[in-house]
C-alpha cells in the first residue's frame, strides 16, 4: 500500500484561541479586612472600601508570581483600593501601569454597604436567605439591580476585548462581577458562579459578541489549594 493509499485521520487537536478574540484573565482580589460593626469601612462612592489584610497581601504576591512571565497587554483595576493593592505585584514586575475601569467595581450593596453585608450573611438574615434563593442582589434595600449591574458588566469587557483585539489583558475585580460574566457567558443563573475564591484567576475568551470560559478559580498559586486527601 502507498502513502495515497493511507486512510485519512482526523486527530484531536488542542484549543487554539481564535484569531483576533482577547484573553481575558479575571482575578478576584485578595482577601481584604475583616468587617467589624464598631469600624465601617470607609466609603468610595458609596461603596466599602477595605485594604487587604495581611493574607491578601500574601496571595497579591503569588498571583504576581505566578503571572510573572504571562505576556500581558494592559492591567485593570478597579476604583476599589483592594484590587489595585492585589495587582500592584504583578504591575511592578512587568512595568505596567494599571488603568481603572468603573465599570467593573463590585455590585453596590446598598444599605449593606461599609461591611454590613458580611455580618447580615454570617447571621443568616431572613434577607440574605432571600437573596440566595431568588438569586437577586436588589433584595436588599438600596442595592443595585441585577439588570443595571449585568449591563455595566458586560459594557466594560466588551470594550475592554475590543480594544485589545488578538491580545491577552488582566482584570483585577470582585467576586460578584467574576460572578456576573461567567454566568453571562453560559447562560446559567445569576449566583451559578458566586465562589471564586480571594486571589483566584478565571479565563475568558471573547470575540466580539461571543464569550468562552476557558477556566474558573485557578488558585494553584496558593498554598491552601491543595485538596485534602479523601477518605
Amino acid at each position: 500500500m502507498d502513502e495515497r493509499d493511507e486512510p485519512t485521520e482526523y486527530r484531536q487537536a488542542r484549543y487554539e484561541t481564535p484569531d483576533g478574540a482577547t484573553e481575558v484573565l479575571l482575578i478576584r482580589h485578595g482577601a481584604s479586612a475583616p468587617a467589624r460593626p464598631d469600624r465601617p469601612f470607609p466609603l468610595v462612592d458609596g461603596q466599602g472600601d477595605p485594604e487587604l489584610a495581611p493574607e491578601g497581601r500574601e496571595q497579591a504576591e503569588r498571583i504576581g508570581e505566578r503571572l510573572a512571565e504571562e505576556k500581558l497587554d494592559a492591567i485593570y483595576v478597579t476604583p476599589l483600593r483592594r484590587t489595585s493593592e492585589t495587582a500592584a505585584p504583578l504591575a511592578g514586575r512587568l512595568g505596567l501601569e494599571p488603568h481603572v475601569e468603573a465599570g467593573l467595581r463590585e455590585v453596590h450593596l446598598g444599605d449593606w454597604e461599609g461591611g454590613l453585608f458580611r455580618k447580615m450573611v454570617a447571621e443568616n438574615d431572613p434577607v440574605a436567605q432571600r437573596m440566595f434563593v431568588e438569586e437577586r442582589w436588589d433584595v436588599i434595600p438600596g442595592a443595585e439591580s441585577g439588570e443595571v449591574f449585568a449591563g455595566r458588566v458586560e459594557e466594560s469587557l466588551t470594550r475592554l476585548a475590543a480594544a485589545h483585539a488578538g491580545g491577552r489583558i488582566a482584570v483585577f475585580t470582585h467576586g460578584g462581577v467574576i460572578a456576573q460574566a461567567l454566568a453571562a457567558t453560559t447562560g446559567s443563573r445569576p449566583f451559578a458562579f458566586l465562589a471564586a475564591d480571594n486571589g483566584s484567576i478565571s479565563r475568558l475568551v471573547r470575540l466580539g459578541d461571543l464569550s468562552s470560559i476557558r477556566g474558573f478559580n485557578d488558585v494553584s498559586h496558593l498554598d491552601w489549594s491543595v485538596p485534602a486527601p479523601l477518605t
